[in-house]
């Protein structure tokens, strides 16, 4: 792989580029999301930076997505920039290359939201049963993440099209309805990317695989008549919602499975979508790591190990029958949010090490 851009006003590292990657993709980034091997050919005003073997995967991340919240509410809201820290850390963020999203308009989100719904988060006008239902107490830091985290996992999905694979550091907010959000979800950005792509003629077909230990019941319902989306469900029995939706497959898996019971309900799920006559020209991927043992509202006894497996499992899967992959991390709830950012962490190691060839 091959990239080339120009950094202007190099004599004072003021680095604002343009990106070209294969010559599908214009982006805007910093030089330091850059690693060697790389070389630099001065002109007259800039420098032309040329990477060689560039085989960073996208990852999609905004300053915007930590949510400060009340002390020991149950939503992680610091867990997204503990994740850069830990790849940082586990010297795994070298494997990746950083996109940040720009928000998504309300005009945008009508395809899969009400307007009513939209404008009262926008504006701040949710009703005191709006913002119980959704877990979170509306603020203008909650509206502007929630407007970027869905335009990120469109972003990630555009750029799997062309790289094979992207990351989003946010997304899977699938308990949010056309006309209300639930369950720490304001918007639902898996809906959101998918009915987007079709619409924009970047994909004829999408496919939603959802592994959060909770239901999607928001994008089984909203993307209820979607014959162009598959949505795939593989989630605890017996957790949230209580009432469920019907997705175009769900798996349930009882409560207290562990590794290898969910693996081998993984497999067969996998293979029943393999059977049918759906193939995706995209796979969504909700990589929640509530299906944890430790995970104070998952109901599984699935170890890091198994999230692991589950990982390897569904990336390969896909990788083999060459269909692009964008992953979003979906929930997780532990003790402190470094806890639950070092499983979603998970996710990224396992992805650095399939998609580093």
């Amino acid at each position: 792989m091959l990239a080339a851009f120009v950094i202007h006003n190099a004599n004072k590292c003021v680095i604002l580029a343009h990106v070209i990657v294969l010559g599908f993709l214009s982006e805007q980034i910093s030089a330091g999301d850059l690693s060697p091997p790389w070389f630099l050919l001065p002109t007259n005003r800039s420098l032309i930076v040329v990477i060689i073997h560039m085989k960073k995967t996208p990852l999609i991340y905004h300053r915007l997505y930590d949510l400060p919240l009340p002390e020991k509410h149950r939503f992680p809201g610091s867990k997204y920039s503990l994740l850069i820290k830990i790849l940082e850390s586990k010297g795994l963020l070298q494997n990746f290359l950083r996109y940040s999203p720009k928000p998504a308009t309300a005009a945008q989100l009508s395809i899969v939201h009400d307007q009513n719904y939209l404008q009262a988060v926008e504006s701040g006008n949710l009703s005191k049963q709006h913002e119980t239902r959704i877990g979170l107490p509306w603020s203008e830091m909650l509206k502007k993440r929630s407007f970027a985290a869905a335009n990120g996992t469109l972003l990630a999905a555009q750029l799997a099209l062309q790289t094979g694979i992207a990351c989003h550091a946010a997304g899977g907010t699938h308990h949010a309805h056309s006309d209300f959000g639930a369950g720490f979800c304001v918007f639902n950005d898996l809906a959101f990317a998918s009915r987007a792509l079709i619409e924009l003629k970047l994909a004829k077909r999408v496919l939603i695989f959802d592994c959060d230990v909770h239901q999607g019941d928001g994008t089984a319902r909203i993307l209820t008549k979607d014959k162009n989306i598959f949505t795939c469900s593989i989630h605890c029995a017996d957790n949230y919602p209580t009432k469920k939706a019907k997705s175009d497959l769900d798996i349930p898996i009882p409560s207290g499975a562990g590794d290898e019971q969910y693996l081998a309900l993984l497999t067969r799920c996998l293979s029943k979508i393999a059977d049918t006559s759906f193939l995706p020209d995209l796979v969504i991927y909700d990589a929640g790591v509530d299906v944890h043992s430790r995970d104070k509202l998952g109901l599984l006894e699935m170890t890091s190990d198994g999230i692991e497996a589950r990982d390897r499992y569904v990336l390969s899967h896909f990788k083999k029958r060459r269909i692009p992959i964008a992953t979003t991390m979906g929930g997780g709830y532990g003790e402190t949010p470094e806890e639950v950012a070092n499983r979603h962490s998970i996710l990224f190691k396992v992805v650095g090490s399939i998609f580093k060839e």
